[in-house]
């Protein structure tokens, strides 16, 4: 544009010259020559002039240049994109244009609507046209663009219209846009921030450096009541408490960097509450500390929650006694003091019987209202506590005196047996109660409950009784522990060995059968007998065990001396109350006699009167179940206990045995009469008859004459060994002993 005005001046001049020159021809009618050099002369005047004109235009075009490219790295740098719009032709010029926009994009109102977001059109819409008419300064705008990759980028466009016609019109626009997609990014992730700091249900304060609080969010309000101003620019602290204690937090958290303490602080309502406060300090990007945030967290739920589960952990939910959990950790408390403190641990007499026979719903009631009875009669300081199942303990604390212990125990013992009235039945239980003391009995929690079974344990032999523990009962428990770890080690090495003491004919003398019998041979203490572990086996639970060893021994001997051809009677097999007990017993025998492949016929169980009778119902099934597969049933130690007549016609007996003790007494009118009775009704119920424990020939005639079938004792045979009793049977096969297998051949049932 400089150089067309130069160049038109110096054609002016030109022409100036030109004029003036015709003129003064025309007046003074100058020759030619003269024209010549006067136009020379001009040009020579002129050209350093034009000369000059057209270096300065190349200088400014070089700046102009220079200044284009410094403007041009300048854009590119920033990353901004420059554009200029047309408002009236639509064209737009785009320099550093990072999407690539073609005159297919660059239609419509905004120019670039085609690459808008369909979300944000509208508000790109409304703040152009609030520019253009004049109710902004500027236009600005975030939204986002498409790329040529389809990829979405937040942008701020920003501009202004810098020409407007003579209506005002606009139109010429200028502006740029600014790739803000980072920034929109942290500033979401700051709003998300910010709302979780707002929606936090705990109370936060952010303190600066000094520990002047700056800002608070609304549950701290909420928690703490007032207004957010009263707050601003106070020093940190605590309601309630010394300032040298706060002053002691803050110098924690300058040297630790954090703490975490439990404090009592008032709420709106001026209630106390348990409160957490955590403090943290925030450091900037050069590691200097720029403000500490404070988390109030209100503690009252959480504390309710854990004494729940302490209760549940702690208490029984059947009496809402301490449990065992809490006994052990309240009497290791009392032993660490060395505080004195006795300690009774009882269990109820046959508590078992009330929950099978009445339902365990009722047996739980009992237990609560036991608990709520005993619990009254506690002093201050005892505390009562329910061990699992029938077993409570009481420990008194701060006490040795005997007489106060001893008149506690009595107390409970008279409480626990005055009859309860539950649900249409008077329950009448006892108890026995063990008594150790702090700290002659034991200096552990574990070694007291320990003696204090050990004395429960004696106190039940004389029944509804209290013992105090003595050395004497250590010893006997000391024992009892030997015997169960010597049978534990005895069914692992095979040490229990089955004995065979002969059923004979009392007519013909002839063996019509035997019992079979454990013996417990260990290698180094010899044999024990059988009145020592077998008791100590029924409460262990171990005689399960020693029953199927018995059992499969028993049935493995048989049937080898059947396939010998030395025998073809039954072999008695006891079956202890456990065993009887089992749920898959009949299926536990089935086993046992397919294994050894010995048909049921040969096998007789023996079972003990008090063993049927502890549920008759439920022994009957058991009875005639295993009846149905061919075995035989006798009743052992019968009159000793307490059988119904009622209930022994129900049972599917074919033996009834008559006890030794009876045996013994037959010297005496009595004695014979009891015998005679017995045999009567065996016989009246269609029952074989074995008298066992003979041991003298008197007791024999006795029994002829009281038509007893078959005899079993000393007078015949002590027990014995497999291989003795192999002897015996060959020396049986020469008196011809008649064959159970030919006379009842028919009732022979094979397991299979």
């Amino acid at each position: 544009m400089i150089k067309t005005t130069i160049i038109k001046l110096s054609m002016l001049v030109v022409l100036a010259y030109s004029f003036k020159l015709f003129a003064f021809e025309s007046s003074f009618n100058y020759n030619s020559d003269n024209i010549l050099i006067l136009a020379s002369a001009i040009i020579a005047l002129a050209l350093p002039y034009l000369l000059f004109v057209i270096y300065k235009l190349r200088r400014s075009r070089r700046q102009l240049r220079l200044s284009e490219k410094r403007l041009k790295s300048t854009v590119e740098g920033s990353g901004d994109t420059l554009w200029d719009w047309n408002i009236k032709t639509g064209e737009v010029i785009r320099i550093n244009d990072k999407y690539s926009m073609d005159s297919t994009t660059l239609m419509g109102f905004p120019p670039n609507k085609g690459l808008i977001h369909p979300h944000d059109i509208n508000n790109v819409e409304h703040l152009l046209k609030v520019h253009f008419a004049e109710q902004s300064a500027f236009f600005e705008a975030t939204y986002r663009i498409k790329d040529t990759f389809g990829r979405w980028h937040w942008v701020l466009d920003r501009g202004k219209i810098i020409e407007k016609d003579a209506n005002l019109s606009p139109l010429r626009m200028t502006g740029t846009v600014r790739d803000i997609s980072q920034l929109k990014s942290t500033e979401e992730r700051l709003n998300l921030f910010a709302k979780c700091v707002e929606s936090l249900t705990d109370a936060l304060a952010i303190y600066d450096k000094n520990f002047k609080l700056v800002d608070i969010n609304p549950s701290f309000l909420t928690l703490f009541g007032g207004v957010r101003e009263q707050y601003l620019g106070k020093d940190f602290s605590l309601s309630g408490y010394e300032q040298s204690y706060t002053d002691k937090i803050i110098d924690i958290v300058k040297e630790h960097e954090h703490i975490q303490q439990e404090v009592k602080l008032r709420n709106s309502e001026r209630v106390l509450l348990p409160i957490e406060i955590s403090i943290d300090e925030i450091k900037n990007d050069q590691n200097q500390i720029t403000n500490y945030v404070i988390v109030y967290s209100d503690l009252t739920e959480r504390k309710k929650a854990e004494s729940q589960l302490h209760n549940l952990s702690n208490r029984d939910r059947t009496t809402s006694l301490p449990n065992r959990n809490l006994f052990f950790t309240d009497l290791q408390k009392l032993v660490k003091l060395n505080s004195h403190h006795a300690l009774l641990v009882f269990d109820l007499d046959n508590f078992k019987k009330i929950n099978d026979s009445l339902g365990h719903q009722l047996g739980d009631s009992l237990l609560a209202k036991l608990a709520m009875r005993l619990n009254k009669l506690t002093r201050e300081n005892d505390v009562f506590y329910r061990l699992g199942g029938d077993e409570f303990a009481l420990v008194m604390s701060d006490t040795n005196d005997i007489h106060v212990i001893t008149r506690m125990a009595k107390q409970f013992l008279a409480a626990i047996a005055t009859p309860f009235k539950m649900a249409g039945h008077e329950l009448a239980i006892t108890s026995s109660v063990g008594i150790v003391l702090f700290p002659e009995d034991g200096n552990t929690p574990e070694l007291l409950l320990k003696n204090a079974d050990t004395a429960m344990y004696h106190a039940k032999k004389k029944g509804n009784s209290y013992l105090f523990f003595n050395d004497t009962m250590n010893r006997q428990a000391v024992k009892r522990l030997q015997i169960e770890n010597l049978m534990r080690f005895g069914l692992k090495e095979d040490h229990f060995e089955v004995y065979y003491q002969p059923k004979m004919n009392i007519r013909t003398g002839k063996l019509t059968g035997m019992e079979a019998l454990v013996r417990f041979i260990t290698p180094k203490k010899g044999i024990i007998s059988p009145g020592v572990f077998i008791p100590i086996a029924e409460e262990t639970g171990q005689i399960i065990e020693i029953g199927e060893v018995v059992l499969n021994k028993a049935c493995r001997d048989v049937k080898k001396w059947l396939d010998d051809g030395l025998f073809s009677g039954r072999v008695a097999v006891n079956l202890s109350a456990k065993q009887f007990s089992l749920p898959d017993l009949t299926s536990r025998i089935d086993v046992i006699l397919q294994k050894n492949e010995l048909p049921s016929y040969f096998l007789e169980l023996e079972i003990t009167e008090g063993t049927v009778m502890d549920d008759p119902k439920d022994a009957i099934a058991i009875m005639r179940s295993l009846s149905a597969r061919g075995i035989h049933l006798a009743m052992d130690d019968f009159g000793t206990g307490y059988s119904s007549l009622a209930y022994l016609k129900q049972f599917p007996l074919n033996t009834l045995k008559v006890d030794k003790a009876f045996i013994d007494d037959m010297k005496t009118e009595r004695g014979r009469n009891m015998v005679d009775s017995i045999v009567t009704i065996a016989h009246n119920l269609d029952l074989h008859v074995v008298a066992e424990g003979v041991e003298q020939a008197d007791q024999i005639e006795i029994l002829k004459k009281l038509n007893c079938e078959t005899v079993q004792g000393y007078y015949y045979s002590k027990p014995l060994s497999k291989d003795e009793f192999t002897e015996f049977l060959k020396q049986q096969q020469t008196k011809a002993a008649p064959s159970l297998i030919t006379k009842q051949k028919k009732a022979i049932s094979i397991v299979n």
